[in-house]
Order: C-alpha cells, then sequence, then structure tokens
C-alpha cells in the first residue's frame, strides 16, 4: 500500500476516534497525573489526620495487631476483614483493609510499635480512592472497568497513528518546529503534531497496560501464551474435616522460612474455606516498587506452600505483568519520568483541543467550498 492511500484510511480513523473518545480520555489522563504521585499524596493526608508513627522498639506481632482491629470492628458484621499492608517504613503505620458488601473499603491505621489504632475512614471517599475509582473505573463499577479499557485501546490505536501521521517523517526537524507566529490555524497543528510525538510512546505504554489490567482475565492467558509460560492454577487450601484453619503466626513463621530474609509487605486473609493466605514480601535483593514481587500463597489448613512468586526468579510471563506498574506509572526512570508522566497526563486535554479546532477549520473549509460553488440554472 503506497505512503498516500494508507494515510488516506488513518488520518479519518485518527480524527474521528479522537474525537468520540477525547473528553473520556481527558477525564482518565487528569486523574491518571494525580496518581502518579498516590503514594506521596496518600502518606501525607494520613500523617495530617491521623498523626505520624515514631518508631519505639519493635513492633508489635501482626496478629495482635489484627486481633485489636476485630474487637474494634466487632459491632460491624457487615465488614469483613481482608488483610494489612506492612510497608517496611518506619514512620508509616499499618493499615488493615476491611470491606462491606458493597464494596466500601475501610482503612485502619495502627502504629505499628504500640498497636493503638490511629484512626480509620473510608477509603471511596478520600481524595485518591474518588480519583483511583474515577481514573479506573468511571465511578460506575464492572460498566465503567468496561468503558475504561476500551477507551484505552482507543487510546493506543490514537498514539499509534499519531506516529504514522507525524509529518516529521518527511523532514525530521520540521515535525518538531512550532511556528507561534503564524497564522492560529497552522501554530495549532504544530501544537498537535509536536505535543503528540513527544507523548505518543508514553501513551502508548499506558494505554496498552491499562487495556491489560482492565480486561485482566482475558490478557493474562495471552500473556502468558505469547512468553511461553503455563498459566499457574488457582492457589486454593485443602478443607480437612475437623481441623480449624491455623494461626496467622503460624503461617507468618511458615512463609518466613520460604523466603530468609524477605521483609513482609502485605497480608490478605482467606475470604472462604478454599481461600489461600497471601502474603507479599520483599527481598533485599529486589529492584521493584516498595510492595516487592514475591508472593507466597499457604494453605490455611496445612501451612504448605500452593504458590511460589520468587521475585529474583520471575518467570517470562510474571516480568510482563510486573513490567506494567513502571509503564503505566512511570516509575522506571524515578523521579524524573514520574514529573514527565505527570505531563503525559495532561497530553489528552492539549491534543483534544487543538484536535477539535483542526476539525472545525476544516469543516468551515467545506462549508465555504460548498458556498462558492456555482448555482445550477
Amino acid at each position: 500500500m503506497n505512503p498516500k492511500r494508507l494515510r488516506d484510511i488513518l488520518f479519518p480513523l485518527h480524527r474521528y476516534v479522537g474525537l468520540v473518545v477525547g473528553l473520556l480520555l481527558i477525564i482518565i489522563g487528569l486523574t491518571g497525573s494525580l496518581l502518579v504521585f498516590q503514594h506521596e499524596i496518600t502518606d501525607f493526608l494520613v500523617e495530617q489526620q491521623f498523626g505520624k508513627v515514631v518508631p519505639e522498639g519493635q513492633p508489635v506481632a501482626i496478629a495482635t495487631i489484627l486481633d485489636t482491629v476485630k474487637a474494634q470492628f466487632a459491632d460491624q458484621p457487615d465488614l469483613k476483614l481482608l488483610g494489612i499492608n506492612t510497608l517496611p517504613d518506619s514512620h508509616i503505620p499499618y493499615r488493615a483493609l476491611l470491606k462491606a458488601p458493597n464494596d466500601q473499603l475501610t482503612e485502619v491505621f495502627v502504629n505499628p510499635y504500640t498497636g493503638a489504632i490511629m484512626g480509620d475512614r473510608i477509603w471511596n471517599h478520600t481524595l485518591i480512592g474518588f480519583t483511583f475509582r474515577l481514573h479506573y473505573q468511571l465511578l460506575a463499577g464492572e460498566v465503567g472497568q468496561i468503558i475504561v479499557g476500551i477507551a484505552a485501546l482507543m487510546l493506543l490505536i490514537l498514539s499509534l497513528t499519531g506516529i504514522a501521521l507525524w509529518s516529521g517523517w518527511r523532514k525530521l526537524i520540521s515535525g518538531f518546529k512550532i511556528k507561534w507566529k503564524a497564522h492560529p490555524k497552522r501554530a495549532n497543528y504544530d501544537v498537535h503534531k509536536v505535543a503528540g510525538i513527544v507523548t505518543a510512546v508514553f501513551l502508548s505504554m499506558i494505554a496498552f497496560t491499562g487495556f491489560c489490567w482492565n480486561f485482566y482475565e482475558q490478557t493474562k492467558p495471552v500473556i502468558h501464551a505469547a512468553t511461553l509460560t503455563p498459566v499457574p492454577p488457582p492457589p486454593v487450601s485443602t478443607p480437612i474435616a475437623g481441623k480449624a484453619a491455623l494461626s496467622l503466626t503460624d503461617i507468618l513463621q511458615k512463609a518466613d522460612a520460604t523466603l530468609p530474609g524477605a521483609m513482609t509487605t502485605f497480608i490478605r486473609l482467606p475470604q472462604n474455606l478454599e481461600g489461600a493466605f497471601l502474603i507479599g514480601k520483599k527481598q533485599p535483593q529486589e529492584n521493584s516498587d516498595h510492595y516487592g514481587d514475591s508472593r507466597i500463597y499457604l494453605d490455611q489448613y496445612t501451612g504448605n506452600v500452593v504458590q511460589l512468586t520468587n521475585g529474583l526468579e520471575l518467570s517470562r510471563a510474571d516480568k510482563v505483568l510486573n513490567a506494567f506498574v513502571p509503564m503505566h506509572y512511570g516509575t522506571f526512570w524515578g523521579l524524573p519520568s514520574r514529573i514527565l508522566y505527570v505531563f503525559v497526563g495532561l497530553s489528552p486535554l492539549i491534543l483534544f483541543v487543538t484536535g477539535l479546532v483542526m476539525w472545525w477549520y476544516r469543516k468551515r473549509k467545506k462549508k465555504r467550498d460548498r458556498a462558492d460553488e456555482p448555482i445550477p440554472i
């Protein structure tokens, strides 16, 4: 296919996809810019609301802390304890998580050194909770999640077609030049092409990972197949007649023995008789985010390891899936790339406005051309 024919196909595709999903991508982009620094924002707001943890002595046993949380919310049986985040930061409180039947999530902050509950809040009503649900699901649950996933696919199409249509392929220097003193129509076009090509690769990564996350059940097997990695069976516990589940203390001891020297970063409790304990770990040699990449699933009745993900020996599929976080949140170059991603999140607004102006100029020109046509007698 010759370049002109290809351009004739890609140009209207790029234009009309942008016009259709542009407003939606603006919402997703702006909320994404805020979520780039969600951990820092959360830590700051938690400290302002509940105070700062002052390290003193050894941390209280996690099982004891969870017993305190259970006692605190014993009069609210609808709240189900999911687990606790125990990030290895001496100034950050532990965060226990309880879920209501309507999927409302309650966060309980506990001083790890005293075991005292510092306070609680409904995550859905927090700044980050609201922003995340708007970004991920448009505040519309599973339906919103599907819509955002489709919008991510459209963004990927926009990014790839934008790269193909970029005028800089004919002359590199002009592709990055903005003629501010030219006619507004030309200046607007230049802003669109430069903003688009500068952010296109990053938007493609964000779009691809966002699509995969929102359709995770469908895309995970594809990634495993593409990387020739078998899909592991779901980690489950096998109930034993007359035997109760092991205590969390026993489970943690078995998890510590499985990966000696690794720090526990979070714990997820079994939610039914077949559920398994999930212990998140981070080994000293791991360079991933603060939660680490190691995961241990243990049978709740025997303590046997039913599935293990060693963060230092990841499968090809796990390496791809774990790469989604730095690709989506821009952590691959540290702070500089995260700051860059804040501006990348603003680019859908710039591209939609300039694209809308370009469409309006083109529409006005067509009307003018039709007005100049001779009237048949």
